[in-house]
């Protein structure tokens, strides 16, 4: 594994125990410049992973807990008249920062939603005819749990789309659980940075070089065509989403330490960014019990690259 991204998934490691593959994954959105959704039932340590995160690499570090009476301009900033000038003053909103934890994202108004787009789009937030760039690198990681959905607002597809992965923290095993007793009294200020904000804008563009052959293009947009034809889906991958493979897979390779894509990378990666961006029709409700399963039913379907071909 890549040197500097294995001291830092073990510094995580040190407060959040046994999720050794929701680290890597959440690692590789934020190597890609993207955005990640970490959906599961409360208490799992959703938010303590991400605080982790954030007090490794020494960012600025900003939390919104989000509820119907949350406000856009909570979230964006607002402009208000210098009494002694008259000219309009900006307050910062909680976007500003370099990772952005969005606590209950489903249960923000609709109004309050789309206040995240631009931002999670675009890196920038504009706002009384000013554009404000956000710092680099920028993260929102959001969560939301998928099983009370009382008093909450469905997230619409399009904002689906902008989170480059999803992931799921899962219950720990007993094991685990017994170390999670002693660890929980570890505050996170106890975590040293390993990285700076610089190293990670470095690291983003390291993964921009590794190499993807034309082969494994080919796969990737097989495997997003494939769920555009399906009778078991109403809603297929969008461009987006072969865009957000692309970019995840290459820091798969990376974080392995290589400067070149394999087929493995791209099929381990691939239920984690496709599966929220699809919607099964009523055969596909009938035949699958999720999303995860038809992505995993596509992987099998289509066919991979051979090793020489590759």
């Amino acid at each position: 594994m890549e040197k500097r991204v294995e001291q830092l998934l073990n510094n995580i490691g040190k407060i959040i125990v046994g999720k050794e593959e929701t680290i890597k994954n959440i690692v590789a959105a934020l190597l890609c410049n993207g955005h990640v959704l970490i959906e599961d039932v409360p208490g799992v340590g959703k938010t303590r992973l991400v605080s982790a995160l954030a007090a490794s690499l020494n960012g600025k570090f900003n939390r919104i807990q989000l509820t119907p009476d949350i406000m856009p301009s909570d979230i964006v900033g607002f402009s208000t008249p210098d009494r002694n000038t008259g000219e309009l003053k900006y307050h910062e909103g909680v976007a500003v920062c370099n990772f952005l934890l969005a606590d209950e994202i489903n249960r923000a108004s609709s109004k309050s939603q789309s206040a995240l787009l631009e931002v999670m789009e675009e890196h920038q937030i504009t706002i009384d005819g000013k554009t404000i760039v956000l710092p680099s690198p920028f993260m929102v990681l959001a969560t939301q749990n998928h099983i009370e959905t009382y008093g909450t607002y469905h997230l619409p597809e399009a904002q689906m789309d902008r989170f480059i992965m999803r992931v799921s923290m899962g219950y720990p095993t007993k094991s685990e659980e017994k170390q999670i007793l002693e660890y929980q009294s570890k505050p996170i200020s106890e975590l040293s940075n390993v990285m700076n904000t610089e190293d990670i804008i470095e690291l983003q563009k390291e993964v921009e070089d590794v190499k993807v052959t034309e082969k494994l293009k080919d796969y990737i947009v097989n495997i997003v065509e494939f769920t555009r034809n399906s009778p078991d889906i109403t809603l297929g991958i969008s461009p987006r989403g072969s865009i957000a493979l692309y970019k995840a897979s290459k820091a798969m390779a990376f974080m392995e330490d290589r400067e070149y894509v394999l087929p493995d990378d791209i099929k381990k990666i691939a239920k984690n960014v496709l599966a929220h961006r699809i919607i099964l029709s009523a055969n596909g409700r009938a035949n699958f019990k999720d999303e995860t399963e038809v992505i995993d039913y596509v992987l099998n379907m289509v066919e991979v690259p051979v090793a020489n071909e590759v």
